[in-house]
């Protein structure tokens, strides 16, 4: 399949509800047409007045996303790490706050590194039962960085240490436990919850969901878009060192990396 936006990032309206669906199969890998597509999407879901909440979801069974595509950092040299880390710290993070209405991740299935970056923008995350979650990162040699900037404010600094820097996964149920995830469902009961939570958003005065939100959104914001721009530095930063283009190609080589 061609790796272009419009076909592996879909956009539906239906019942007041815009759907962005992540469509790359296998396993949802974040490229770069990818991330632009996201992006794309929320601006559209902002400007078009048919829609009154976001649903961002996966149409891949089992599997929210991986993470990023490794060929976007394997070789690259700075400013290009630099134009992707960009898209999607910088400009994800900036269509959510302008967006004007609800959204939500709808997670199915497992969400890895980009792709938790992906569900942390929305306002609202729903999870199955048999989800899962992870910061694998650190296992390749490169940061979660964006989430350092939110992670130790809502889970506490001790915890939130402990799954950043072991890369471990960890189930919905602890997700939910310790505030990442918001409510966790049946797996067969996951799209009616969605669904019926958007419908709620979406019975509220449109007009008063966007102002409301904005406040909302500005009450939280405080020094997060700087934290978010020290983000990108960070994480560039780390990814064009040697061990980490060591770490990276020693997992699409399937092998141990040897750190220097």
């Amino acid at each position: 399949m061609a790796d272009q936006a419009e076909e592996i990032v879909r956009y539906a309206v239906t019942d007041r509800v815009a759907r962005i669906a992540l469509v790359r199969p296998p396993v949802n890998a974040l490229s770069l047409p990818m991330i632009r597509g996201v992006v794309a999407a929320f601006r559209r879901a902002a400007r078009d007045e048919a829609a009154r909440v976001v649903i961002l979801e996966s149409a891949l069974a089992k599997r929210f996303s991986a993470g990023l595509d490794l060929d976007l950092l394997v070789g690259k040299d700075g400013p290009s790490i630099r134009s992707f880390v960009h898209e999607l710290y910088v400009e994800l993070f900036e269509a959510q706050y302008q967006l004007g209405k609800p959204s939500i991740a709808v997670v199915g299935g497992a969400a890895r590194g980009g792709g938790m970056t992906m569900a942390v923008s929305c306002d609202v995350i729903l999870a199955a039962e048999n989800a899962s979650f992870g910061y694998p990162e650190i296992d390749v040699g490169v940061l979660p960085a964006i989430h350092f900037a939110h992670l130790p404010r809502l889970i506490g600094r001790h915890r939130a240490f402990e799954l950043l820097f072991s890369g471990r996964s960890f189930a919905a149920r602890e997700a939910a436990d310790i505030g990442i995830v918001s409510r966790v469902v049946p797996d067969a009961e996951l799209a009616d919850a969605a669904n019926e939570l958007a419908a709620t958003f979406a019975a509220k005065s449109a007009t008063v969901m966007r102002l409301g939100r904005a406040a909302f959104m500005r009450q939280i914001d405080l020094d997060y878009r700087r934290s978010i721009a020290n983000a990108v530095e960070d994480f560039c930063a780390v990814a064009v060192t040697d061990d980490a283009q060591e770490g990276l190609r020693a997992f699409t080589e399937k092998r141990k990396p040897h750190w220097h």
